[in-house]
């Protein structure tokens, strides 16, 4: 019998109000029901949509819609936790407004692209910011089980890492994905790669593909091979597709974490069937043939969202030491993400047939 594995966020002890910056979809779905299941309490909101703000807050009964950013910093100071859910590339224009010090949860990801990232980064620095990114992947029950496990070596020796995606994802309900040259990997993708950095460290480097495909034509890219270097020890690979059309029989969307004493299977749930999804599972066999289901405390969606403003809460009142998605850690996934672009010019090794 496996021992028991950590799988979410303590809660804070005394936790402070949020304040929400942008009243969009990811809060209605993900960031209202799981901070209300959390038990932290919403103030208020604020969004350049008046009207979708006074909707959130009518729907969810909060106490407070602020007209700007800087009437709820008036109000509120540094005495709540800014809940930044925008749009990537006008983070950096809302950061300077926050107050010094102040406790952040920014929504990934961090900027449209490094450069950004970098910005955002340098400005959390000089305000001293408490700040973190959304990451949440990496705080779900079945990753945070699995990293347990890794750390507390029940794999043994971490030898493979493969993400392996072959489901349909209905790419006509994001719109706004259509002008972007940057799809799969900065939208998608990223969660896989942040969450192998947040189990096994940065690659030395990394070979990337990222194609489009006539069954999503109006998008830049909905398909991705990523090879990760980790030297001559760990092999680290992800296949991504999100075209599969035959049905549900073939579909896959799992992470495989092998290594010299065990494996573990992390079924990835909200990928099939978008936006419906399956329940998420995770598996382990120590090497004997006989698999185990281990029972997830929660899912992807909406309890990783617990843990990220969990540890923003704790380490704002000095009961972590750390942020685990820090704006700093969060930095290292984005020049990842980068280096997976940078890649796609870098030509392959051409065959010689003379």
């Amino acid at each position: 019998m496996i021992p028991d594995l950590k799988q979410s966020w303590p809660r804070p002890s005394i936790p402070k109000p949020v304040v929400i910056i942008g009243a969009g979809g990811i809060v209605r779905d993900a960031h209202m029901p799981a901070y209300a299941k959390a038990g932290i309490a919403v103030k208020g909101v604020t969004d350049v949509d008046t009207g979708r703000a006074a909707a959130l807050a009518a729907d969810h009964g909060l106490e407070s819609v602020y007209p700007t950013l800087k009437a709820a910093v008036a109000e509120n100071g540094t005495d709540c936790v800014y809940d930044l859910a925008t749009p990537p590339h006008v983070i950096s224009d809302i950061l300077p407004d926050l107050p010094d010090g102040a406790a952040v949860l920014i929504q990934k990801p961090m900027g449209a692209d490094q450069e950004q990232a970098r910005a955002i980064r340098d400005i959390c620095r000089t305000k001293k910011l408490k700040s973190a990114v959304n990451f949440q992947l990496r705080f779900s029950p079945m990753m945070m089980a699995a990293k347990n496990a890794v750390e507390r070596g029940l794999l043994g020796e971490l030898l493979e890492i493969e993400v392996h995606l072959n489901i349909y994802t209905p790419w006509q309900i994001f719109p706004f994905l259509i002008p972007m040259k940057r799809v799969e990997i900065a939208v998608h993708s990223i969660h896989y790669l942040d969450t192998i950095r947040a189990i096994a460290g940065n690659p030395r480097g990394v070979f990337a593909r990222s194609m489009s495909d006539p069954r999503a034509a109006d998008f830049a890219q909905t398909r991705t091979s990523v090879i990760l270097d980790y030297g001559d020890r760990l092999r680290a690979l992800m296949s991504i597709n999100h075209n599969h059309q035959c049905g549900r029989k073939f579909q896959s969307a799992w992470f495989r974490f092998e290594g010299t004493e065990g494996v573990m299977m992390v079924k990835l749930g909200v990928c099939y069937d978008y936006p419906n999804g399956e329940a998420d599972e995770l598996w382990y066999c120590g090497g004997s043939g006989e698999w185990e289901q281990i029972p997830l405390e929660g899912s992807w969606f909406i309890d990783a969202f617990m843990g990220t403003m969990r540890n923003v809460q704790r380490f704002d009142a000095g009961e972590d030491d750390s942020l685990y998605a820090s704006t700093d850690d969060a930095y290292e996934t984005m020049a990842l993400v980068e280096a997976c672009f940078r890649s796609l010019d870098v030509p392959a090794v051409a065959l010689e047939l003379d």
